[in-house]
């Protein structure tokens, strides 16, 4: 099976993409975003310190998190919405960015491909350190100003605050010790500024496809 690994910036579109990519040929969808989110849900319910990172360590590795095609599970419960709430948001890019969180959500991803035999799977570090071999990697992007805007379409909220908060996110994503945000050297850079959901994944799924064809001359 295809492993295709689609990387980004916050708001770039990664998850609609990848979930739709995968429906298209035919093969399993992994949010590695979600497992971040997840992370960072159980961290508030504890109302653990941010600045633990012992601790969060620990609810890292301990934590349940079962990812299905319309449902995300934080032991046992379905808090598929909850971890989306702005909250979450606020926090997750910290505990992100800690590398024993890291290093157990890694661990997972890598065993959820194992397991599954491929799959699309999309984050910030899948083509650079989580899955160095995909069969395709794609570093999907858009402009600052248009992901603000998409974000504002999806959420709601204040333009001008949005667009502050994905710089925010941008700056510590690229700039964070462990797997900074960067492309893979061989990966395929898709900008979809401009661009509609279809045309993307029309444009990714052919990518896809002609690896597959060279793969299999």
């Amino acid at each position: 099976m295809t492993v295709v690994a689609i990387d980004g910036p916050a708001g770039a579109g990664k998850s609609t993409v990848a979930r739709l990519v995968a429906d298209e040929i035919g093969v399993p969808y992994l949010d590695t975003g979600a497992m971040y989110r997840c992370v960072a849900l159980a961290v508030l319910r504890r109302g653990v310190s941010h600045g633990d990172v012992d601790e969060i360590a620990s609810i890292a590795e301990s934590v349940e998190i079962s990812l299905h095609a319309d449902t995300v599970l934080l032991d046992g419960q379905d808090v598929s919405t909850e971890i989306r709430t702005s909250e979450v948001g606020a926090v997750v890019s910290i505990i992100a960015a800690m590398t024993p969180v890291r290093n157990s959500m890694r661990s997972q991803q890598q065993k959820w491909i194992a397991d599954h035999g491929g799959g699309v799977v999309e984050g910030r570090d899948i083509g650079t350190v989580v899955l160095p071999h995909a069969d395709v990697k794609i570093f999907l992007t858009a402009s600052a100003q248009e992901r603000a805007a998409r974000r504002v379409q999806q959420s709601g909220g204040d333009l001008a605050q949005v667009a502050k908060e994905i710089e925010g996110r941008d700056h510590l994503d690229s700039t964070r010790q462990d797997s900074p945000l960067q492309p893979a050297s061989d990966a395929v850079h898709v900008d979809t500024t401009g661009l509609s959901i279809s045309e993307v994944v029309a444009s990714i799924v052919a990518i896809v496809h002609k690896k597959q064809e060279i793969k299999n001359v």
